[in-house]
C-alpha cells in the first residue's frame, strides 16, 4: 500500500494514549506473541477488518492511515515506534477497524492473536488496566483525527440526521457532519455520486449509504450483531441502560457467555442525563455520557458481546428452560436465560405537529449535541422530576433561556431538593407551575409554543427553538407477549409473578416458582425501570441488574 507523504504524527511517549510499559509488563506481553519480520509497505490490518490482533513494535515503524474518501485524500493519522503497541477500543467492541496499519520502516513486529488478547483482558489485571485506559484515550484522539472515516451529509435540524449524529455520539464513532445546504456538503455529495434527494447520506470506506439510518451505519462499520446460529448464550440482556450494563458486567465477570442488545445505543435514559450528582462514588457528579462510556468499557473488558442498534421483536420459552429471541433482520438467538432491562421511555404529548418536530427540535435527551443545536436560543423543558431539572440547568448553563413547564403545583413533590434550589436560583430558568404546553408552531423546525395555565383561562404564546420532554414513564414492554404486567405495562416479578403464574404448567413442570427478579416466563428476568415496583433511580437500576444475575445463576444451576 502506498502511504501518503506527510510528516508523521507521533503520539508523545508517556502520554495517556501512548504509555511507556514497565519492562516486566512488556516482557509479559511479548511472551504472548510471535515475532514477525516485515518489510516497508506491508499491511498489519486494513480498514474493515474485524477481530484485530494486537501488534507490538520491536523494531521498525508503523503508520496508521485513514484511507482516501470521496472528499479527501489518504492521510497518516499517527506513527508508532519500537516499544509501542497498536490498537484502540475497536479491539474490544468487535467493531470493524476504521483505519489501516502499514509498515513504514521494516523491522520485527510481535503479533498477539485476538483470542489471546481477549483472554489477557480478563486474566491479567495490570495489563488490562493499561489497555483500557490507553484505548479510551486513543478513541478520543480518533474522534478528532479520523473524522472523515465516516461522513454524514444531511439537513441540519431534521430527525433523520439527528438520529445518525446521536448514534455516533453514543457509541463514540468518529465522524464528520456536513450540512447538505453548504458548499462542502454539495461537493461531497457530487464527489460520491450519491443522489441528493436521498438524504441523509453516509460515506464510509468507499461505501455510499442513501436514506441512511443508524442500523445501516452500524452494518457498514461492523457494529451490527452477526448471529451465529449454532451458538447458545448463557445470558442475553435486552437493553443497555444502567441495569442492562450492570447485568452484562456481572454475568460475564462470573463466567457466563453474555450478549447485550439495545434497540438504539448503550446508555438508555441515563445517557441523556447532563449531570448525575447523587451516584455513589462521584461526589463531583458525572454526566450520563461518562457513566455510559465507563460502563461500556468495563463490559467489554470482561468479554461482554454488545450489539446496537439491534431491535428485539419478541421471545418465547423452549423446553428445558431455554429461551429463543427474535431480532429484527436476523435469525433467532438462543439463550439459557434472559434479563429484560428495556427501561421506560418518556411520554409524547398529544399535540398537533408533534411527529414532524420530533428528533429535529423536540428531544427526550440533553446531550452536548442537542445543547449545541439550541445554544443561546429560548427553549422549553417539560417535566417536574430530576431529569427535567438537570436538563433545564444544563441548557441554561449553555446559554439558553429556559422555561421549565411543570404540570404540578410544586417542584418539591418529585424533584430532589438540591436540584430545586439550583433551578429556582438560576437567572436563565423561568419555572412555570400548574402549566402545560398546548400548541406547537413552526415550519419544519419548532419556532414557538402555547403555554396554558391549568384550571384557568390563561394562555401565553412564547418563542421556543426546541422542546425537551421528560414526562410520564411508559415501560419498554410492547415487544413482549405472554408475560404478566401491571396495569401500566411494567413487568411483574418475584412474589407478584408467583401469584400470576400459580397455575402455569411451565412452572409445574419445572418444579419451582419464580426467583427474585424472575417474570412469569421461566428463565426470563427483569431489572431496572421496566420492572413493577422499581425505584426509577440509576443506582437502584445498577443494583437490580447485578442482583438479577444472582438469580440467573440459581436458575441455571436448577435446570
Amino acid at each position: 500500500m502506498t502511504v501518503p507523504k506527510r510528516p508523521p504524527f507521533r503520539v508523545p511517549p508517556g502520554s495517556a494514549a501512548n504509555p511507556v510499559l514497565e519492562q516486566r509488563l512488556l516482557d509479559r506481553l511479548l511472551a504472548l506473541g510471535v515475532p514477525v519480520a516485515l518489510d516497508a509497505g506491508e499491511v498489519l490490518f486494513s480498514a474493515g477488518d474485524v477481530d484485530l490482533d494486537l501488534w507490538v513494535v520491536e523494531s521498525g515503524k508503523v503508520d496508521i492511515v485513514r484511507e482516501a474518501t470521496a472528499s479527501a485524500p489518504a492521510r497518516v493519522i499517527s506513527q508508532w515506534h519500537p516499544g509501542e503497541f497498536l490498537g484502540e477500543l475497536a479491539m474490544l467492541s468487535n467493531q470493524a477497524s476504521l483505519l489501516t496499519a502499514v509498515v513504514s520502516e521494516g523491522g520485527v513486529f510481535r503479533r498477539i492473536p485476538h483470542a489471546v488478547f481477549a483472554k489477557l483482558m480478563t486474566t491479567d489485571g495490570p495489563l488490562s488496566d493499561v489497555f483500557l485506559s490507553t484505548f479510551r484515550a486513543r478513541r478520543r484522539l480518533l474522534m478528532a483525527a479520523a473524522d472523515r472515516t465516516v461522513e454524514i451529509i444531511g439537513v441540519d435540524g431534521t430527525g433523520a440526521a439527528m438520529a445518525l449524529r446521536s448514534y455516533c455520539a453514543l457509541v463514540d464513532l468518529p465522524h464528520r457532519w456536513l450540512d447538505a445546504g453548504t458548499k462542502r456538503g454539495r461537493v461531497a455529495i457530487e464527489a460520491s455520486g450519491a443522489d441528493p434527494a436521498k438524504l441523509p447520506i453516509v460515506l464510509t470506506r468507499g461505501k455510499v449509504i442513501e436514506h441512511a439510518t443508524p442500523r445501516k451505519l452500524a452494518n457498514a462499520v461492523g457494529l451490527a450483531f452477526k448471529i451465529d446460529g449454532d451458538h447458545e448464550y448463557d445470558l442475553v440482556v435486552v437493553g443497555a441502560g444502567p441495569a442492562g450494563l450492570a447485568a452484562g458486567i456481572y454475568g460475564a465477570s462470573e463466567g457466563l457467555s453474555t450478549l447485550v442488545l439495545d434497540a438504539l445505543a448503550p446508555g438508555g435514559q441515563a445517557a441523556a442525563s447532563s449531570r448525575i450528582e447523587n451516584y455513589l462514588g462521584f461526589p463531583q457528579g458525572l454526566s450520563g455520557d461518562e457513566l455510559t462510556e465507563l460502563g461500556i468499557v468495563q463490559a467489554l473488558k470482561f468479554g461482554v458481546r454488545m450489539s446496537s442498534p439491534t431491535a428485539v421483536l419478541g421471545l418465547r420459552p423452549l423446553p428445558g428452560g431455554r429461551v429463543e429471541i427474535d431480532v429484527e433482520g436476523g435469525d433467532p438467538i438462543r439463550a439459557r436465560s434472559v434479563i429484560v432491562a428495556t427501561g421506560a421511555r418518556y411520554r409524547r404529548l398529544p399535540l398537533d405537529g408533534w411527529d414532524g418536530f420530533e428528533g429535529g427540535s423536540i428531544f427526550f435527551a440533553t446531550t452536548e449535541l442537542e445543547a449545541r443545536a439550541c445554544a443561546g436560543a429560548p427553549v422549553v423543558v417539560v417535566g417536574g422530576a430530576n431529569s427535567a431539572g438537570q436538563a433545564a440547568l444544563f441548557l441554561a448553563d449553555n446559554g439558553s433561556t429556559v422555561r421549565l413547564v411543570v404540570r404540578g403545583r410544586t417542584l418539591e413533590s418529585r424533584m430532589s431538593s438540591y436540584l430545586v434550589e439550583r433551578v429556582v436560583a438560576h437567572e436563565r430558568i423561568d419555572v412555570r407551575l400548574a402549566t402545560e404546553v398546548t400548541a406547537l408552531y413552526g415550519d419544519g423546525h419548532l419556532a414557538s409554543v402555547d403555554l396554558s395555565v391549568r384550571d384557568a383561562d390563561e394562555t401565553e404564546h412564547v418563542d421556543a427553538s426546541a422542546l425537551f420532554c421528560f414526562v410520564g414513564a411508559q415501560p419498554g414492554t410492547s415487544w413482549l407477549r405472554g408475560v404478566a404486567t401491571d396495569d401500566s405495562g411494567f413487568l411483574l416479578t418475584d412474589m407478584d409473578a408467583a401469584e400470576a403464574a400459580a397455575d402455569d404448567l411451565l412452572w409445574v413442570d419445572l418444579g419451582r416458582g419464580p426467583l427474585p427478579f424472575e417474570t412469569t416466563i421461566p428463565g426470563v428476568f427483569a431489572a431496572g425501570d421496566v420492572r413493577h415496583g422499581s425505584m426509577k433511580r440509576i443506582a437502584a437500576a445498577v443494583g437490580e441488574g447485578a442482583s438479577a444475575v444472582a438469580s440467573v445463576h440459581r436458575a441455571l444451576a436448577h435446570g
